[in-house]
């Protein structure tokens, strides 16, 4: 069992103060590491999580036994639960981390003035990143590898429910750090379960937290957006929505809500409502339902709905705006896109949304006119990862419209500087 450091309040305070003066001593020695020496720190990072998978296992049945005993939820069950299977994939995207393109140095625009002047504008690190995470402790290694490919250093603030995983998983980060010479500090995991913590990062640690990223429930997001002193990478909550268009190849659609819903439905991109044209009731509504009522799932549906369909039950009001993170989803018949945009954009919480259709007009209108992070065709709401973005793995799909949209990967934890050359120009 992991030995947490359980303090006061005025404790944890100078703990979190000398987390993130150690983290902000680490940002220059990260900021100018060259290429090699991350990737190098990246690979053996995954080497380690390999090596030490049964101590990973190990922990990680401590917190599964907690939860249990807790009464977590079988999504919260669902996300913070690891398998060998789980753990490989965790070290492959780090290796995946490894072999993107170094943002940092990247020239993003350049351009001479009429005076001669050479400006390029040139992608920085952003600094000192917070990140606090609920139930997942793959976040550890995904956040701490992407962090560290951006240059900057990291402060971890884990759930407490997936402390003895993440703890461990930090381990294997920390090996990583020591065999490619880069400062241990510049991935560093908050190592108390005090809610007191949360409360310092918002405050940025006395200037040395540059941003923060919450990923977790919609009451930890509230509450960072609402308290915090630093700029927030926000991720709201994932009211996905999948429509199924009059002009939709039937067996693509069935196949697609019973993937978009059913795959994982634990995670963010799971679709949560589900929109039928009308007009294909008759054909396509009776066989998308059957499908997911076969495949374990509840369906919470309007009155005609479940006049003709009669497994399902009658949908409430508030099961539009439900994150249901289960085998759960809401139905209701709309009249064509237009209907199904209004829909969307009442309801949504501007994550991701799908539309199955064969008319381009049609998939055009909903590209267009849907203000969501992300937008699919023909294809699952559960593609809405940034691994499956070709990414290597993302820290959170962010649902604002400020700096990052989308799935936070390394070229969003940058920012960027100007660099301007010239040959002796003054300004007249």
């Amino acid at each position: 069992m992991l030995t947490t450091h359980e303090q006061s309040r005025e404790d944890t305070a100078t703990l979190m103060v000398g987390i993130g003066r150690r983290a902000r001593a680490a940002a220059r020695p990260l900021a100018i590491a060259g290429t090699e020496r991350k990737n190098a720190a990246l690979t053996a990072m995954a080497d380690a999580v390999r090596r030490n998978e049964k101590s990973i296992l190990e922990a990680n049945a401590i917190d599964v036994a907690n939860g249990e005993e807790a009464g977590l939820s079988p999504a919260m069950m669902d996300r913070l639960k690891l398998t060998p299977e789980r753990i490989a994939a965790m070290a492959t995207g780090i290796r995946e981390i490894a072999e993107l393109a170094d943002p940092v140095g990247e020239v993003i625009a350049h351009w001479t003035r009429p005076n001669g002047l050479a400006i390029q504008r040139v992608r920085t690190p952003l600094g000192v990143i917070g990140v606090i995470y609920e139930s997942r402790p793959n976040v550890t290694a995904d956040a701490g590898a992407l962090c560290l490919k951006a240059g900057n250093p990291v402060i971890l603030r884990g759930g407490s429910d997936s402390l003895n995983s993440s703890a461990a998983i930090h381990a294997c980060l920390v090996e990583g750090l020591k065999a490619a010479g880069l400062p241990e500090d510049a991935i560093q995991l908050v190592p108390t379960t005090d809610r007191a913590a949360v409360g310092e990062m918002l405050t940025g640690l006395s200037g040395n937290l540059d941003v923060i990223i919450p990923r977790g429930g919609k009451s930890l997001v509230e509450r960072v957006q609402s308290e915090a002193r630093v700029p927030v990478f926000a991720h709201l909550e994932g009211i996905c929505h999948l429509y199924i268009d009059r002009s939709a190849d039937l067996d693509m659609a069935v196949k697609i809500a019973v993937n978009a819903k059913m795959r994982r439905t634990g995670i963010c991109g799971a679709a949560e409502t589900l929109l039928i044209d009308r007009a294909v009731a008759p054909t396509h509504l009776v066989p998308i339902l059957d499908a997911l009522r076969k495949a374990g799932c509840e369906l919470h549906c309007t009155a005609e709905i479940v006049t003709a369909f009669p497994p399902a039950m009658l949908a409430t009001d508030a099961d539009w705006t439900t994150e249901y993170l289960d085998a759960i989803i809401a139905v209701t018949l709309v009249d064509g896109i237009s209907e199904a945009i209004e829909h969307i954009e009442t309801y949504s919480s501007h994550h991701t949304e799908a539309i199955v259709a064969e008319d381009e007009k049609v998939i055009e209108r909903f590209f267009n006119e849907i203000d969501s992070a992300i937008l699919l065709a023909n294809a699952s709401t559960q593609f809405a990862d940034g691994g499956e973005f070709g990414m290597g793995a993302e820290i959170g799909i962010a649902t604002g419209k400020m700096h990052a949209r989308g799935p936070v990967g390394v070229e969003q934890l940058t920012s960027f500087k100007y660099r301007v050359r010239g040959s002796g120009q003054i300004r007249p």
